[in-house]
């Protein structure tokens, strides 16, 4: 690999910022706000923006999100860099900037031997959201053996030739740090309806549960393979730090546990997460059945668990209660507040998340999301909170329109505090 002056420079220019950045006293504060909730304990609810759900093409300003670099594996790095900064200047929320340059392992797997066959259509050119159309290729038991188990390949060489180069550019500036896997958040039903229909698994459910638990078995199993390779080959790193697994940053007093601290890490020493998203209007007694009995088989082998994504959850949380290690549970905006804040208590860390749709009307209108906001940290109180917004599909090409929702969310967290 190598790396021109021009690439260089840009990349030294964006790490002395985010060094910088990362010994503002801000960051510390908020590191020990996060840890609280993740430890259950009430706190002014702390405040995230998902920068992965973001509508980055509609957010520029001044040309502050223009990637320069030519090489695309620097180009990479020089986009999450501009991101951090560009959220630091203007849409911090509760936002932890580390004084440290990631760079990702080599990693690789051959898949479950079968992807979605999809048609797409994207109302914005500009937008990276759009519809989409499965087109169904898993119908009976017989196409169950299309999924395969995924086979990890790490290129230790290529890892160490881009951590070489990091520290070369980066040298005197910011340290760097390779970094393995540190996503241990699955959705098998997410994925799996990209191969049956929505409406055919759901009645599947009923009227064929037997070969919807093959299915469930045999994609949970092929996760787990997938996860068992990267513990056995030393792949993951610890994620209790500004990491996230579906909600807030991942701090948390308990991770790794005491007196077992693995190098590499292990999942025992990690957050993991699951969710059923298709499960909306599923009842509870299915949703354990056909959802959770299989997710519980890769929860289990984490230190502790998030649960959920946009499923409403706010009644279902009794079932919940059958996952030992569950820490947080996601509460989304087709919840009851009251009623899952009741349910939840002290047991759970409350993961509130607002509804994006009010950046997506024609007119902003902050007095509103002000108000939502308000009314739902009111009702959640009795709980450890924290608030993450995500699903951001459009601001309108209105960028302030984010902004301004972070401050006004801290304002009203400020508030129940």
């Amino acid at each position: 690999m190598n790396i021109s002056d021009q690439d260089k420079e840009i990349l030294r220019k964006l790490g002395r910022r985010i060094q910088t950045i990362s010994e503002d006293p801000v960051n510390q504060e908020r590191i020990k706000r996060w840890t609280a909730v993740n430890d259950l304990k009430r706190v002014r609810p702390p405040v995230h923006i998902m920068k992965s759900e973001t509508p980055w093409t509609e957010m520029d300003v001044n040309d502050e999100l223009k990637l320069r670099c030519q090489d695309d594996f620097f180009k990479g790095i020089e986009n999450t860099l501009r991101r951090k900064i560009y959220v630091w200047d203007h849409m911090q929320a509760d936002e932890v900037i580390e004084g440290i340059i990631d760079c990702p392992l080599a990693v690789t797997d051959t898949g479950f031997g079968i992807t979605e066959d999809v048609d797409t259509v994207n109302t914005d050119p500009n937008n990276p959201v759009i519809s989409r159309h499965f087109n169904i290729q898993i119908k009976d038991e017989k196409d169950i053996k299309k999924i395969k188990k995924p086979e990890v390949t790490h290129d230790k060489k290529l890892s160490d030739r881009r951590y070489a180069m990091l520290q070369e550019i980066f040298d005197g500036i910011i340290p760097v740090r390779q970094t393995g896997i540190k996503l241990t958040s699955i959705s098998q039903w997410d994925f799996v309806i990209r191969l049956t229909g929505i409406e055919e698994i759901l009645m599947d459910m009923y009227t064929r549960p037997d070969y919807v638990h093959v299915l469930l078995d045999t994609l949970t199993k092929a996760y787990l393979h997938r996860y068992d390779q990267y513990e056995k080959m030393g792949l993951l790193s610890l994620n209790n730090d500004s990491s996230r697994t579906g909600g807030g940053l991942n701090y948390t007093s308990c991770l790794p546990k005491p007196g077992l601290v693995h190098k590499p890490a292990v999942r025992k020493d990690m957050w993991g997460r699951t969710m059923a998203q298709i499960f909306s209007s599923v009842s509870p007694e299915m949703h354990s059945e056909f959802a959770i009995k299989y997710e519980l088989m890769f929860l289990k082998d984490f230190g502790i668990s998030y649960y959920g994504c946009c499923e409403p959850m706010h009644r279902k949380i009794g079932i919940l209660k059958q996952i030992p290690n569950l820490r947080k549970i996601s509460m989304s905006p087709w919840v009851d507040h009251a009623e899952g804040a009741a349910a939840i208590g002290m047991d759970y860390a409350y993961s509130l998340k607002p509804n994006p749709a009010i950046f997506a009307e024609d007119v902003w209108n902050p007095e509103k999301a002000r108000m939502d906001l308000r009314d739902a940290l009111e009702k959640t109180k009795g709980c450890p909170v924290e608030v993450v917004m995500k699903d951001i599909s459009t601001v309108k090409y209105e960028p302030q329109r984010l902004w301004d929702w972070a401050r006004i969310a801290v304002e009203e967290a400020g508030r129940v505090s």
